[in-house]
């Protein structure tokens, strides 16, 4: 491919970092792409068995955890990706190799197999970033279709110099935080990509999210390991925004934020057997930021555990958003010492007190509660369910709810506000504040347009 390529590459990711955080690159660091948008590959389960290995060490890598082998794997991908037959590209066993921010292009048309058996290392923190790559970013799958990246291996974001920057919470001198660049990189990134499978990895110490899916289609999850400190921040496990049919399976994640986070524009988002905390728990949103239309549809959460956290399942969104969130279920859930085990939050604001108020909101409706078990955090009441003034949570499904205090007799109240629904069953604690049936009307501007 010629320089024209690269170019729109380039011009491409540029406008789209306005929207999604996501800045321009230089051409040295990507890789070759051989065509220009995902076509239909064969999954790698069907042509394992023809699958040819290329095996970064092949191409120059040295893996000692010192030598910068980025320009090995960058060719180790181009030659996998351009294979007449399924390419795997083989990071072996006893070797650690030390990678710059990269973006691996697609569309690979056999697919391809990013096996990772021995470890990835990013840069030790923001002063050996290299100069002129993105600080939002360090490993980046752009427009793949039919990819796994898989193995037993272990991807380290050595993210600890990233957290400790003075412009981080409560990181700055007396526990401020101060002003200046504070860009920190997600550690996995796959972008308007299809039929992708993250398998059997161990991730950890991530600068800020683990991972990221935007604007993909068909993602598959299973049996990840990721963990970075309880006060690591920003560090998502797994974050989806205008991403859909996504599975996320049998996975633990101990972090410093959510363990999955939900963005704008996802829908068809299956999680099941997830083991989450110390974390801030599984949260659809935020929501609807700077008036910001949010669509959210189809998401269930089942047969997961929940420990140690700042909330449990949790729905946020800002004041003057538009658009919905609808068909949430939550089933067979059980929080051990949970702050906020069941919340709904439309007056979210990252510094409180200094959001306005106002009338417009992202519609929360037809949300089923059932089955959520186990102790809450005393500190804070069990259930919050704070709905907007003007557009009211509706159709809540309450079932088979037993929550209780993780120290003393003392059980509180559940808190609510604007919020109409049902319970199906008796609770505990009972939601006396719940309403009944359906408001009188909604606020035609604010109602779903999704």
């Amino acid at each position: 491919m010629g320089l024209s390529f690269y170019t729109f590459v380039l011009f491409f990711l540029s406008l789209y970092v306005h929207f999604s955080y996501v800045n321009s690159r230089s051409l040295n660091d990507i890789s070759l792409a051989p065509s220009l948008a995902p076509e239909a590959a064969i999954t790698p389960e069907v042509q394992s068995s023809t699958s040819r290995v290329f095996d970064v060490r092949s191409f120059g890598a040295v893996g000692d955890g010192v030598t910068d082998d980025t320009q090995g794997f960058k060719m180790a991908w181009d030659s996998a990706c351009d294979s007449d037959e399924l390419g795997t590209l083989l990071v072996p066993k006893h070797y650690t190799f030390l990678i710059q921010s990269t973006i691996f292009t697609g569309s690979c048309g056999n697919g391809i197999v990013f096996q990772i058996d021995g470890t990835i290392m990013a840069p030790d923190g923001p002063s050996v970033w290299p100069k002129g790559t993105s600080m939002r970013q360090w490993l980046v799958f752009y427009r793949v279709n039919g990819m796994s990246l898989q193995g037993g291996g272990v991807i380290d974001g050595r993210g600890e110099k990233w957290w400790d920057l003075p412009c981080k919470p409560h990181k700055g001198p007396h526990g401020t935080t101060l002003p200046g660049p504070c860009d920190s990189p997600v550690a996995i990134r796959f972008f308007m990509s299809t039929n992708v499978t993250v398998k059997g990895l161990k991730v950890k110490n991530s600068p800020q999210f683990n991972f990221r899916f935007d604007g993909c289609h068909g993602v598959h999850i299973d049996s990840l390991n990721i963990k970075a400190p309880s006060l690591s921040p920003n560090t998502d496990g797994i974050h989806i925004e205008n991403t859909n049919d996504v599975k996320i399976y049998n996975s633990l994640i101990s972090n410093g934020d959510d363990c999955v986070s939900i963005g704008a524009g996802s829908y068809n988002v299956d999680i099941k057997n997830i083991t989450c905390g110390p974390s801030h728990g599984i949260s659809i949103g935020s929501l609807g930021m700077k008036n910001t239309r949010a669509c959210v549809s189809n998401i269930t959460v089942m047969d997961s555990f929940i420990k140690h956290s700042d909330n449990g399942v949790r729905i946020k969104t800002w004041q003057g958003g538009l658009g919905s969130v609808s068909q949430v279920k939550f089933i067979n859930i059980h929080m051990d010492t949970v702050r906020n085990p069941i919340m709904i939050d439309q007056y979210y604001c990252q510094t409180k007190g200094l959001c306005p108020n106002q009338t417009s909101a992202v519609r929360i409706h037809d949300i089923t509660y059932e089955k959520i078990t186990g102790t809450y955090d005393y500190r804070t009441p069990p259930m919050h369910l704070g709905c907007s003034d003007s557009v009211p949570c509706t159709n809540l499904t309450f079932s088979d709810i037993e929550l209780m205090p993780s120290q003393g007799q003392n059980m509180l109240t559940p808190f609510c506000w604007n919020a109409y629904g049902d319970l199906q069953t008796l609770t505990i604690p009972p939601v006396f504040c719940l309403l009944g049936g359906n408001p009188e009307s909604i606020a035609e501007t604010d109602v779903s347009q999704c």
